[in-house]
Order: structure tokens, then sequence, then C-alpha cells
């Protein structure tokens, strides 16, 4: 795909997505969001060490909704990118029932095109997907915006992606990969969250590279 299609491509999504951005619902009280926002930007976290300027945060807390599937555990995670200002609050629900699936992906949140886009992207991509398959696309987008603006090599895996490939132009700019990866972070440390409580074998997935290459949050207290 030339530069000129991707370009043209990346206008069209990108506005697709501010109008009728997928996946998005507003579960979150205000205060919550204050409330998470002022213990990232204020002080440093006993736990990590680690300031307010941190690449991105992770809060893991109860989620404010319960999962609306049966023989599913739910999760969630809220992301900030101080840079841009992009805050997200990612809500899974997992099935517990091998192989692993997201039943329900919604998000929350503000921040920038890039952001809103990728996310809108990503439901659309992960949701009804496997675990497994899931973590294989967030690699596989990952790669894309570590590509500098090159792309991938091989045509199946940008079917794969879909329209998420538009954000190969993004990769050429340092500080918006941030806002397009913001997502996706909250979408890995949430499965993790789920995987994890169900514990033993079942938190198959985890050692998924993109689990594994995600930065390192800073967990505001509650």
């Amino acid at each position: 795909m030339s530069d000129d299609d991707l370009q043209q491509m990346y206008q069209e999504v990108i506005l697709d997505a501010a109008r009728a951005p997928h996946g998005r619902e507003h579960f979150l009280e205000g205060a919550t969001i204050q409330a998470a926002r002022a213990d990232i930007t204020n002080g440093i976290d006993s736990d990590s060490g680690k300031d307010g300027d941190s690449e991105s945060h992770q809060i893991s807390g109860d989620a404010s909704m319960l999962a609306e599937h049966e023989a599913c555990l739910a999760a969630q995670s809220h992301q900030f990118n101080p840079t841009c200002g992009d805050e997200v609050t990612v809500h899974v629900e997992v099935s517990e029932q091998e192989p692993h699936r997201l039943e329900r992906v919604v998000w929350d949140g503000q921040g920038c095109s890039i952001s809103q886009a990728s996310l809108s992207i990503m439901v659309d991509l992960v949701e009804h997907q496997t675990v497994e398959t899931a973590m294989k696309l967030s690699d596989d987008f990952h790669v894309l915006m570590e590509s500098r603006g090159a792309g991938i090599a091989d045509e199946s895996v940008e079917e794969k992606l879909g329209d998420a490939i538009v954000f190969q132009g993004v990769s050429r700019y340092p500080m918006r990969i941030k806002c397009a990866l913001l997502g996706w972070a909250g979408l890995k440390a949430s499965i993790a969250q789920a995987l994890a409580s169900m514990g033993g074998s079942e938190a198959q997935g985890t050692d998924s590279p993109a689990l594994l290459r995600q930065p390192a949050f800073s967990q505001a207290k509650e």
C-alpha cells in the first residue's frame, strides 16, 4: 500500500472513530477519574519508586461494572499518558472455560484522536477472539509501531491487523506511538488480571511477549 493510500485510509479511520468510537461506554464516575489522576500525578509510588512522569500507569481496582456474561471474570485497568493527556479504562470479560475468550471489551476515557481511534480498532480486532489470538494481534501491533514507518513485510499479518495498519505512519513519531499503544496496554493489563484471578494453569497466555514487553507501570493507591 502506497503512502498516499495509507494517509487517505488513516484520515477516514480517524474521522470514523471520532464520530462513533467502537466499544466506548460511559461507565466511570467523574470523581473516580479525578481521584485516579490525582494519585498518578502527585508524589512517588511507595512500591515502585516511580514518579508521576512515568510513561503510563496502571490502576487495578474493583471493576465499576460486573461481568455481563455468565462464566466470565471481569477485570479492568486505567492507563494514563502524561505526555499527551490521554487516559482510558479498559474493561474486559474473559471466559473461564478454555480456550479463554474475550467475551466483552469496552472502555471509557478521553484523549487525542490517535488514542481514541486505536482503541476503537482494537475493540473490533479482539472482542470475541481467544486470549491467544488477542495477544498475537497485540504483538503484531507492537511490531508495527516499532517499525519507524517501514510497516510489516508479512502481508498475512497486515491483513489480520485490518484497519490498524493505518498507524504505520504514526510509528515515525515516538511521542505519538504512546498514544496508539495506550489502549493496548490497558487490554493486556486487564487480561493479565483476569487470568491471574483464575489461578494455576488457567493463566495461559500471560507469558506472551506482548505482556512481558509492556512498560513498567506505577500503580496508584486507592
